[in-house]
């Protein structure tokens, strides 16, 4: 009888104790379960690559809730009778959204983001509104379908970049560089030479950003390359986006945004390619000479005037009729320019009601007629280039703001051939 309870009693003991593991086992389950409905799903729709690591060496500000406050806008009446009311389909969007901006009480200090929504355009929908789109080149229809898509992710943030060692943004000229990644050789040129960072003379706060997009699916995938770059040089903004061509006015866009979150106070701002060759201390004097009613109200370069769209198909730069009809506003050349940054905050605001056009200098020229900004040609801006013969000449060059294309090789010969002590101008 004793063995019989004995038997009964291990039985027990050993019932309870499997209760208690898998009781335990459970628990950690629910914790564990817990602990992943913190992160968040990713959408089914994106695409299955390499995660791009978001850099910041520095712990990253707060921001403060004035650098989304945005000033009133008014838009030029010189802009609005400058693009005629006709069938082309961006007119018609422009006009749409002119009559949306009228509506509404203009005077709020909200970001406009808030009115605007990523509705990517059907092909039913643009097929309704341009009836030859069939005609279109394959990218253009990519371009079309994203009009609507102004905030893409950003993948690799320099949050930190225009602080100084006081922690003040006291910036006086930022180099915002257009590169793609591929591009590494031309960004090291850069770096090395006129995008240079640091003091200049009179105690100038310079500081250099490349803004870049994602490769295309043809593209090998460089996404780990990018982020070793960007961790070693601190330098790289990189966008959730296809980088292409069409897709440089929406490159414009976000790092306007970037710039109100980043760089507010930042005094003048360039941009350009990463095949340009900028004279950085000829730029500085440029700035420094300026009235007061020019340096707040500044955008110049080598201004285009009386263009308008190139009909060819063949051509990098068409722009298809059914597209677009008109004269184009006067405009710098997007190889480089430089404005001032006290206008970053119109020119985000204005951009929400102009739409995106597919070549970013016309865009930019754009925008600063809307706010009623003329456009200064500056001589020194070569965005054509020069005679062939003085290409090589660094006495010319010294003369010069910028000159465009020059390829990494020629940009490091030039920038150590002008600052040669040996140099006789």
């Amino acid at each position: 009888m004793k063995r019989k309870y004995m038997k009964l009693l291990i039985v027990a003991l050993a019932s309870s104790f499997c209760v208690v593991i898998i009781f335990s086992k459970l628990k950690v389950v629910e914790h564990n379960q817990k602990d992943l409905a913190k992160i968040p799903s990713v959408p089914a729709s994106t695409p299955k690559k390499p995660t791009t690591v978001v850099i910041s060496t520095v712990k990253k500000k707060s921001k403060s809730a004035m650098l989304y406050e945005l000033p009133p806008l008014t838009i030029s009446e010189t802009f609005r009778k400058g693009f005629p009311k006709n069938g082309a389909f961006w007119n018609r969007k422009l006009h749409s959204l002119l009559r949306q901006f009228d509506s509404i009480d203009n005077q709020t200090h909200k970001d406009p983001r808030d009115k605007f929504h990523c509705q990517p355009e059907s092909f039913e929908l643009l097929q309704t509104n341009i009836q030859d789109i069939q005609s279109y080149p394959p990218l253009y229809g990519d371009f079309l379908r994203g009009m609507e898509c102004r905030d893409p992710a950003l993948l690799i943030d320099q949050p930190d970049k225009c602080a100084s060692e006081s922690g003040q943004d006291q910036m006086f000229l930022l180099f915002a560089v257009k590169s793609i990644p591929k591009h590494f050789e031309r960004r090291q040129a850069v770096r090395e030479t006129w995008g240079s960072e640091g003091l200049y003379e009179n105690g100038l706060q310079v500081r250099t950003v490349f803004l870049l997009g994602r490769s295309s699916a043809d593209d090998p995938n460089l996404d780990k390359l990018v982020s070793f770059e960007a961790q070693q040089f601190q330098d790289l903004l990189v966008w959730d986006f296809h980088d292409s061509f069409y897709n440089l006015t929406l490159k414009e866009h976000v790092f306007f945004k970037w710039m109100l979150d980043n760089c507010p106070r930042v005094s003048f701002v360039f941009k350009g390619d990463d095949d340009v060759f900028a004279n950085t201390q000829a730029i500085l004097n440029h700035l420094q000479s300026l009235e007061p009613e020019q340096a707040t109200a500044l955008y110049t370069g080598q201004i285009i005037s009386d263009a308008s769209p190139l009909r060819d198909p063949k051509i990098k730069y068409y722009v298809p009729q059914s597209f677009y009809e008109g004269p184009y506003p006067p405009y710098a050349g997007g190889g480089g320019f430089l404005f001032s940054g006290n206008l970053l905050p119109s020119l985000y605001h204005v951009s929400f009601y102009i739409p995106f056009f597919p070549i970013d200098d016309v865009y930019n020229g754009m925008c600063f007629k809307a706010l009623g900004i003329t456009a200064t040609k500056h001589d020194g801006f070569k965005t054509f280039d020069i005679r062939e013969q003085d290409r090589e000449n660094p006495c010319v060059h010294k003369n010069l703001l910028l000159v465009h294309q020059r390829d990494p090789q020629q940009t490091m010969r030039l920038w150590r051939n002008m600052h040669s002590a040996m140099l006789t101008c």
